[in-house]
Parts: C-alpha cells; structure tokens; sequence
C-alpha cells in the first residue's frame, strides 16, 4: 500500500485525523536526543515521543516516575531542533498535571514555550479529565494515554496486562470516550487486550496508538532504543526488534579499544 502522506511537509494533528479516515497506520517512535531524531525524522516517521521513558533508557532508573519536568524539557528540546516533518509529542511527567488543573496548565505551557513541541501526552483518562480541559483551553493539543500507565506503577504493583476483566475494560472504554469528548487529537493505549483494543479504535473517532495492544489500532509506538535491540534486557511480547544495534555497538567499540591498544588507530592516512 502507498503511503498516503508522502507530499505531507510537516504532520499535524489534522494529518494524523485523515490517516485514521484514509486507513494509513501512524508510525510513532520515541527519541531523547538531537541525533537520533535527526534520523528518524530522515525517515518520514510520522510521530516522534519524547517519552518519560528516557527515565528508564537514559536515566537508568526502575520507573518512569523520578524524571522531572525541567529534565524532559532538555530532552524535548533536543529532539525538536532536529525535526522538520515529524508531529514531536512531549510526555508530561509523573506530578506535574495529577490533581492539580492550574499545575498542568503551567506544566504545559512551559513544554510548548521552551521546546517548540507540538503537543504533549497525558496517562489516565476522567481522573485528569479537568487538568486535560484546562490544557486543552490553552490551545496546546493533547493526546491522551489508557490502559498501562507506567505512572501508576505503585497502584497496579505490575506491568502486566490491563483491562482483561469486564469492569476495567468497560472503564477503559468510558475513559476512551471520555478523552475524545474532552477534545484528545489522539490517545496511546497501552498493554491491553487486542479485541478491546478494536473495540475502541472502532467507537473513537480520534485516532488510536497502539504499543502491545494488538494489530486493529490505528498505529503503533514502540521506544526507540527497544526496537533497535539497544536495551537488551527488556523483552515483552508485543517488542519486535528491528536490529541487533547493542550488539553491534558493543563489538565496534572492543574493535576500537583492540586497535588502540595495537597501535593500529590512528594509521598514516588518519592523521596530519
């Protein structure tokens, strides 16, 4: 299938809403950095998160919740000076929007002024309903997040599987609707069943992303550093790894230290 968006200059939210009419799949990946979203963008991804999963691939913590919103900032700011095409999404970070609507609105405000991103991303659905609508007021776009919220890790106690039993899946589907009216461009969902997945994708107008939630999503998201093989710990179902890149980078490193030793970097030709 032809890529419907290819004369697309620059995605938009709009350009996300006709992909989910024309039924293109979204391609979204997350990036931290200014060279590697450099390529990415290179490569006509449709979406780029800057996740607070950089709190775990960057930070080397357990969870996404010590990163902090001005550490974000530097990160999205990075990323956003590398993109021209790419919708550049920005994770707003555990305590900087629960609770508190006027919290979330400056939190906000402060991503959109500081990075120049194009939007920011929100877990859980009507527990934040008034931070999102006072977000939303602003005129900064917002895309929601269900099912696994890494943010609530500490109330789940698991990374397992959301939304399996009819209650939870029937509030998933509440909050789905709940997001859409609200005013969401688009919504993540997150480790849930793939028929629940459909269901929703089905119901909301607005387009749906999956990352292990099944093929019936309107498009998938996965962090950069798993799919590329970099973080080789983590190995869920739903990660398919595109390249061996950890590996590869592990051996080109003890090539080089093995040449420095030998005295065979830097040659004649490598210096002046």
């Amino acid at each position: 299938m032809a890529y419907l968006q290819t004369d697309v200059t620059k995605v938009t939210t709009r350009v996300l809403q006709n992909m989910k009419l024309h039924g293109e799949k979204i391609a979204m990946l997350t990036a931290y950095d200014y060279s590697m979203a450099k390529l990415l963008d290179s490569t006509k991804i449709d979406v780029v998160l800057v996740g607070d999963s950089a709190a775990n691939v960057m930070e080397g913590h357990k969870t996404t919740l010590p990163i902090t919103l001005d550490e974000m900032i530097v990160y999205a700011t990075s990323v956003v000076r590398a993109i021209d095409r790419a919708l550049v999404v920005v994770d707003m970070p555990f305590g900087t929007y629960q609770g508190n609507s006027k919290q979330a609105l400056a939190s906000a405000i402060r991503i959109m002024k500081e990075t120049g991103a194009d939007a920011v991303k929100l877990e859980g659905g009507e527990e934040v309903l008034e931070s999102i609508c006072r977000i939303l007021t602003a005129g900064i776009p917002v895309m929601g997040h269900l099912g696994l919220t890494p943010q609530s890790i500490n109330k789940f106690g698991t990374y397992a599987v959301r939304a399996t039993e009819e209650d939870e899946a029937e509030r998933l589907i509440h909050d789905a609707h709940v997001l859409e009216q609200a005013g969401c461009f688009a919504m993540v969902l997150e480790k849930i069943p793939a028929k629940l997945a459909e269901r929703v994708t089905r119901e909301v107008k607005i387009p749906t992303i999956g990352i292990g939630a099944g093929a019936a999503v309107d498009g998938q998201v996965l962090v950069l550093q798993d799919m590329l093989g970099i973080t080789q710990q983590f190995k869920p179902r739903y990660l398919r790894t595109y390249g061996t890149f950890g590996d590869d980078i592990a051996n080109a490193v003890r090539q080089y230290i093995s040449d420095v030793k030998q005295r065979n970097f830097p040659n004649e030709k490598e210096q002046y």
